[in-house]
């Protein structure tokens, strides 16, 4: 018997073109759902606003990206660093 292999289903899929949707999401904690969709019907009524209102919200994910940096993941690097260092200390009281 071959082993079924789990996968989404293609509408369900995060993809994303450039995450602008997504960043502005976590920056300030909504779903991104609710920036795509009116972006979406934005294409339909006028492309070039929508790409340009697109562009100016990856300009601003960006400005935010690099002027306010996760914390968490700084957070995530020091108890990776700190597991490390204890786990080098048992090994050489061992």
């Amino acid at each position: 018997m071959d082993t079924q292999e789990n996968q989404v289903a293609l509408p369900l899929r995060n993809h994303t073109i450039f995450g602008v949707c997504e960043g502005i999401g976590e920056d300030f904690g909504f779903n991104p759902v609710l920036l795509r969709v009116p972006l979406s019907a934005m294409v339909l009524w006028s492309p070039m606003i929508a790409i340009g209102t697109y562009l100016t919200l990856g300009l601003v994910v960006l400005a935010s990206r690099l002027l306010f940096p996760d914390r968490k993941a700084d957070a995530a690097a020091a108890q990776v660093t700190v597991a490390a260092n204890e786990a080098h200390e048992f090994a050489e009281a061992a």
